[in-house]
């Protein structure tokens, strides 16, 4: 068998070590692969990834016509690519950030909700089997970026502030891993 890719989509200047890096271009960027990951099928084949980082690209995904959604094609795509088991961790700002706002090219804000989307079973029980999307995900560890202010806080003062206020979480880190 052959090895199984690990890929950075949307590198930009930012690859991480050990993986192919994929962008929109590799003019100025460290990609090594050149594709906008919007156009559909993406160059890999079926379960050749294993891994795969993304970061700050999910929020500019534009939204669709209010049916089909390129954010749920993005995913069924990944799925596609991605071996039973393998996994993707995501960076994105998070929604209560101006991080989230400040870039005009920002379509979309992510929450830990977000990617609750991504898993049949959670789309089941909430009685969504009826949207288009059919990717399998479970999240298996969520994260985040505290401002300074709050580092080293504890968990509870940092979910309190959360709660209650702006830009106490600059992004969230999330890692799925495919059914």
């Amino acid at each position: 068998m052959s090895k199984l890719l690990k890929l950075d989509l949307a590198c930009g200047n930012n690859k991480q070590k050990g993986f192919v890096g994929v962008d929109v271009t590799k003019k100025g960027t460290q990609a090594d692969i050149e594709h906008n990951l919007l156009t559909f099928p993406w160059p890999f084949k079926d379960g050749s990834v294993s891994e795969v980082f993304c970061s700050h690209f999910l929020e500019h995904i534009p939204h669709g016509d209010g049916y089909h959604d390129p954010f749920f094609s993005f995913f069924d795509e990944l799925s596609r690519i991605l071996k039973t088991g393998g996994t993707a961790t995501f960076v994105c700002p998070y929604y209560t950030s101006v991080r989230a706002i400040q870039d005009p090219t920002h379509m979309r804000s992510i929450g830990e909700p977000t990617f609750a989307y991504l898993s049949k079973r959670w789309r089941k029980i909430n009685k969504l089997e009826h949207y288009p999307i059919w990717c399998d995900f479970d999240v298996v560890k969520m994260d985040h970026s505290v401002s300074e202010e709050l580092s080293g806080k504890s968990q509870e003062a940092v979910s309190y502030q959360a709660a209650h206020s702006w830009n106490t979480i600059y992004d969230i880190l999330a890692t799925i891993k495919k059914n």
